[in-house]
């Protein structure tokens, strides 16, 4: 594990942090929208500890910089190539709702989107076909990056 504040969960504290504000600033929004904002964030969390749950009985790194010892393909990665990123993106859009700023979750998760796009997917893609050349190459046409 390197030193650095360069981490997903920053980022996601970051956006979050944007998401509160915009509903400080100009709240709007129903009144039922927190509940459903809250099962969002619940149905995040359930993604990312069943997809921590899956790296750790693979006994592989959940560090984003870290190097991989296997390629997990089973789980929640049959789905996603990346659902941890997917249930931090799920846990922003219902703490938008749940800060009463619908209408910032738009824009919100899709910069957070970006960002770990940028930031993270590219250079762990480059590990994971470095390491697991045909069965990296075989997973990526199978499986989608996101959704």
């Amino acid at each position: 594990m390197r030193l650095t504040a360069d981490y997903p969960k920053v980022w996601l504290a970051g956006f979050a942090l944007a998401a509160w504000l915009a509903g400080q600033v100009a709240p709007h929004g129903s009144d039922w929208l927190p509940g459903w904002g809250l099962a969002g964030v619940m149905a995040g969390l359930a993604l990312m500890g069943w997809a921590g749950w899956t790296m750790r009985q693979a006994r592989t790194t959940v560090d984003p910089h870290g190097q991989p010892n296997q390629l997990v393909t089973w789980g929640p990665f049959r789905l996603s190539r990346n659902p941890i990123y997917l249930a931090d993106a799920l846990i922003l859009a219902g703490l938008c709702l749940v800060f009463h700023s619908p209408l910032a979750a738009l824009p919100l998760v899709a910069g957070f989107v970006a960002v770990i796009s940028a930031r993270f997917i590219p250079a762990e893609e480059e590990r994971l076909a470095h390491a697991f050349p045909e069965a990296f190459a075989r997973y990526c046409r199978q499986t989608r990056r996101w959704l």
